[in-house]
């Protein structure tokens, strides 16, 4: 288990963290699970200094694991967590004082997933381009496809909800077009 803080003025968040067993017990065996792989969850007050903080705490977490991502999922990845902590901080604050930010990293794939006590389950809204806002999770889903990803939004037992977003470390090929 290890803890790192973040953050200042009364206002810490906190990683804990450790390496999951593996499921696969006969796969374990033979090769054991990748240096990097692991869960870590932290908690931070649903407040706007929380979004760069979870973004900068994502991105230290997965540099100091060493996890072999590609520059451009990583930069996806951090955009999520951006947008998913914004949407807690500014739409779930009222019911949740707390986000939760958890980090899986698997050994082809790493899923983040943020966490709130409001019981609303958003959807992915259509692009409107006449507003300024109200996109994030549409953004949210197009980078997670883009990437070869998955995503979704799921209650949670305390009646909050979680949402998620698991992407492949490396980027899928792209297609090719016809000469």
């Amino acid at each position: 288990m290890e803890t790192i803080e973040y953050g200042g003025g009364g206002r810490n968040m906190e990683i804990r963290g450790s390496v999951p067993p593996d499921q696969d017990q006969d796969h374990a065996l033979v090769t054991g699970p990748a240096a990097y792989e692991g869960v870590w969850r932290f908690t931070a007050p649903a407040i706007e200094e929380s979004v760069p903080q979870a973004r900068h705490a994502v991105r230290d977490l997965l540099n100091r694991q060493g996890v072999p991502a590609q520059d451009d999922i990583v930069q996806g990845l951090l955009l999520i967590v951006s947008e998913l902590v914004t949407n807690s901080v500014r739409h779930a604050a009222l019911l949740s004082p707390e986000v939760a930010v958890e980090v899986a990293i698997g050994r082809e794939w790493v899923r983040v997933a943020v966490e709130d006590n409001h019981p609303y389950r958003p959807k992915a809204l259509e692009a409107d381009f006449g507003q300024t806002g109200g996109r994030g999770l549409l953004l949210v889903r197009e980078i997670t496809y883009e990437a070869g990803g998955v995503c979704d939004v799921e209650h949670t037992a305390g009646g909050g909800k979680v949402i998620w977003a698991a992407l492949p470390l490396t980027s899928p090929p792209t297609a090719r077009s016809a000469p």
